[in-house]
């Protein structure tokens, strides 16, 4: 039985966290195994050059479901558009007016409590009542979720007191565990929502947490890789040399504080093939939503579209993360396919995150929502990609007025107008050579800057200094206070005192 409205096309919306360039289909190094991935792409158009509309979660996902970028919403570093802006019509209310059922599971939006957009979900799943009554927390590793045995896992973290996140932490759980992940719980609920009758068109949208550290997952996913034979990225001794002098400082910290000590430890591998293993086991994920979509009534209507919320540095220019305006950061995994689709084509104009959602409205005939739709709808370029023309992005970062704007040839990053950066990416793909001194490159540079917006928000408040949560039963809202939301101790990332309360209390 397909949807009673055949003219629309259902639409599976697959998000994966912290994933970079090292999928199958792009064709990266260090080449992480993603068959899943891969054929989705072998049947639609993949994007080579898709870049990121935020430099990390929040702000990425913000921008996404708004359809408009942090230097209009204020949301640099935070996701809460909704709060502070309710006249944006997020994308699942568009399906919604549209007539469709809309379902969502996982790391769609951001994930402290008080962080989804909860407005036109016919259903949200929560993998359990804890999240429903806490404001619908997220956390993907908490007391409820398998970690690996000895705790802190990775050589990094090895005897240190873990107090706060688990940044650089990775380690296999046994397979028989794999049911128990969250990742894994939220794919199966995918799974059941295409195993049912529909009367209407769909958007099933479901987010993963992986390769987000912990890069914890099965053991058969770190079995995949050879660790000693894991290719490091490139990397150039003197790259932060030509830095300007408003990041150089910070950047060289950052180098010290992880790649340094990595290199020095002899784990720069160890950390990749965790990274790796969890590429393949979201892949996995990705693979059980794909084969259920296949096999089932809606395979020959159903648009996919995959993305990832910003790539990740793993040791390129002496980095370990996101945060930073390069190519590491914006450029992500971004697979279209279905119906209007081209199938098997990688195209290398560049594109947004922010192009989902007006893509979205055009494909599925969608209401147009009241607020502006910053990107450009990709419909006819996922229909014919090689007659597409390139253009340049945007990408705004953490403080206002600072951004990046790249296209196949060019990447600009402006601070201020004496802190600036140039690439000629397709000459330097590895940016290693800044140009924005050299003044042969002035007329670049200018025609560069006048693409990027001169009206830039004010970053919009943080919640929990201005606001109060305020838990409903199952539900949650913002009010007026004075801040009162504090991150329930059950569903902080785990620490050594969540962990040996959980072993000495295993029932519980």
């Amino acid at each position: 039985m397909v949807s009673a409205d055949n003219t629309k096309p259902n639409v599976v919306f697959l998000a994966v966290d912290d994933m970079n360039d090292f999928v199958g289909c792009l064709v990266s190094r260090p080449n992480a195994i993603t068959p899943n991935i891969d054929r989705l792409a072998a049947r639609g158009v993949c994007f080579t050059n898709g870049h990121t509309a935020g430099v990390f979660c929040a702000p990425s996902r913000a921008a996404i479901f708004s359809g408009q970028y942090a230097s209009t919403t204020g949301c640099y570093e935070t996701p809460n558009y909704f709060v502070h802006h309710p006249e944006i019509e997020s994308l699942q209310t568009s399906f919604g007016k549209a007539g469709y059922t809309t379902l969502g599971a996982g790391k769609l939006f951001h994930h402290p409590a008080g962080a989804i957009d909860q407005r036109d979900w016919t259903k949200f799943f929560l993998r359990n009542q804890f999240q429903r009554e806490g404001g619908w927390a997220l956390e993907s590793w908490s007391s409820d979720t398998p970690v690996p045995q000895p705790f802190p896992a990775s050589v990094y973290n090895k005897g240190k007191e873990i107090t706060g996140g688990l940044f650089l932490e990775w380690g296999a759980i046994p397979d028989e565990r794999e049911g128990e992940m969250a990742d894994t719980i939220r794919a199966n609920w995918a799974v059941e929502q295409l195993g049912q009758k529909h009367d209407k068109p769909f958007f099933l949208a479901c987010g993963f947490y992986a390769p987000h550290y912990p890069n914890y997952c099965p053991q058969k996913y770190f079995d995949l890789y050879d660790r000693d034979a894991i290719e490091t990225p490139a990397f150039k001794e003197d790259d932060l040399d030509d830095l300007p002098q408003k990041i150089i400082k910070q950047r060289q910290n950052r180098r010290k504080q992880h790649y340094d000590e990595l290199v020095a430890m002899g784990a720069w591998k160890d950390a990749l093939h965790g990274y790796l293993a969890c590429i393949s086991y979201a892949d996995a994920m990705v693979g059980r939503i794909l084969n259920a979509l296949e096999s089932g009534p809606y395979a020959d209507n159903t648009i996919v579209v995959l993305w990832s919320d910003h790539g990740y540095h793993l040791g390129e220019k002496g980095q370990w993360g996101k945060h930073t305006l390069w190519e590491r950061t914006s450029n992500v995994p971004f697979v279209w396919a279905g119906p209007g689709v081209a199938r098997g084509s990688r195209t290398d104009v560049t594109v947004s995150l922010i192009d989902i959602y007006p893509t979205l409205v055009e494909q599925c005939n969608l209401p147009a929502p009241r607020q502006k739709l910053e990107g450009v709808s990709l419909a006819s370029t996922l229909k014919t990609p090689d007659e597409a023309k390139d253009r340049t992005v945007y990408l705004p970062y953490i403080n206002p007025g600072e951004y990046t704007v790249m296209n196949r040839d060019w990447r600009f990053i402006h601070y201020d107008d004496k802190n600036q950066e140039l690439y000629n990416v397709k000459q330097d793909p590895h940016e290693w050579n800044n140009l924005a001194s050299d003044p042969r490159y002035a007329d670049v540079i200018a025609t560069l800057r006048d693409s990027a917006p001169t009206d830039i928000a004010d970053p919009e408040p943080k919640l929990n200094s201005r606001r109060d949560l305020v838990v409903e039963g199952e539900t949650f809202r913002w009010e007026q206070g004075k801040g009162n939301y504090v991150r329930h101790p059950k569903y902080l990332p785990y620490t050594d005192a969540i962990l040996k309360q959980e072993l000495a209390n295993p029932s519980k």
